[in-house]
């Protein structure tokens, strides 16, 4: 533990498993009080078994009111909130426009904008009266590779990355200089609970880890690994900290050095 969290108050939504468990377990480390927001009971269960100290909230992040209670949660526990953590999201897996029927775009679009990108917005409504009472008030919002490499999802789940990417920098802007707002591009991750859409007959369907998506993964990219969950957390931390202070409308790219390979063309 280095203490680079030491006193800051931070909400996670969509914390119950993957990338936002290992932020819990990384903000836990680096000395924050957490509270989250995560839609499944059981995994609010098991985070409170685990951390008894997490303040949970059971709810759906793509509508309002969970977004309020959680935020009113993490400040009647804490006394305030310096920062918004956004993990919330779902995956198409690889589905282009020639494979998706024209039928299910109008279901498909809501629901994977819904919660891919509505349940950023909601979340930051929700935490700004909070936030804006911080000297060092941060909101991280999760991107992908996908919001900047073709071939690292469907047309719909790039679409929906491009758009939480849009969200960054207009809210960075919006907000400075009370605010900083950043985001992180995980790429391929391991251990993940990535699940798909009932709109497109995959919402029991997840990123499963065999060796062979391993090896997949750490084959796509330059540095030739396969990043898990806790990889990608201490990005989240370093851009949670005061040592980030100056950075705002950015993102980091913890993906293995995606910009400097070329996408292979990828089809289900």
């Amino acid at each position: 533990m280095t203490g680079w969290l030491e006193g800051h108050r931070a909400l996670i939504v969509g914390a119950g498993s993957g990338i936002g468990r290992a932020i819990v377990d990384a903000f836990l480390a680096e000395g924050a009080r957490v509270a989250v927001l995560e839609r499944d009971p059981d995994k609010c269960a098991a985070l409170s078994t685990a951390h008894p100290q997490v303040v949970t909230t059971v709810g759906d992040a793509t509508t309002r009111i969970p977004n309020d209670l959680a935020v009113a949660a993490a400040v009647k526990a804490f006394g305030g909130l310096d920062v918004l953590v956004n993990c919330v999201g779902v995956f198409d897996f690889y589905r282009s426009i020639e494979d998706l029927d024209a039928n299910a775009i109008d279901g498909a679009f809501d629901e994977i904008f819904r919660v891919n990108v509505k349940s950023h917005l909601h979340s930051v409504k929700a935490a700004l009266p909070a936030l804006h009472q911080s000297e060092h008030a941060v909101i991280l919002l999760t991107e992908s590779t996908s919001a900047y490499y073709p071939g690292r999802g469907g047309v719909l789940y790039v679409a929906s990355k491009f758009a939480v990417r849009g969200l960054v920098t207009a809210l960075a802007h919006d907000l400075a200089p009370g605010v900083r707002v950043n985001g992180i591009a995980p790429g391929g991750t391991l251990g993940t609970d990535l699940r798909g859409v009932a709109s497109l007959g995959s919402a029991s369907r997840s990123m499963f880890d065999t060796p062979e998506r391993a090896a997949e993964l750490a084959a796509r990219v330059p540095l030739q690994v396969a990043l898990s969950g806790e990889d990608h957390a201490w990005s989240y931390v370093f851009l949670a900290s005061d040592r980030s202070r100056g950075i705002t409308g950015g993102v980091v790219h913890s993906d293995g050095g995606m910009s400097v390979a070329a996408a292979p063309k990828k089809r289900r």
